[in-house]
């Protein structure tokens, strides 16, 4: 079942999860700001910086595997019905 519309389903789901997340760290940023520089961390505006890279890479890899198991569903239907 590795190759079904289900699947294409759950990597569209993962994908906007991912990309949902990145929106929601980034909006928090202007709130983190201040806080950071009342108690001088630097630290603090970096945490949430690796979350948006993090879940943006999780969403482009989630993109790219839907994008490849789509062809891939297309390419067999099509090998299915030539035979």
């Amino acid at each position: 079942k590795a190759f079904s519309e289900l699947s294409v389903t759950v990597l569209k789901h993962i994908k906007h999860c991912a990309f949902t997340i990145s929106v929601i760290y980034a909006a928090l940023i202007p709130l983190i700001v201040p806080i950071a520089d009342a108690d001088d961390a630097p630290g603090l505006m970096g945490l949430p910086l690796i979350f948006i890279f993090a879940s943006s890479v999780v969403g482009v890899f989630a993109a790219v595997l839907q994008r490849l198991l789509q062809d891939a569903i297309a390419l067999k239907e099509e090998i299915d019905l030539t035979v």
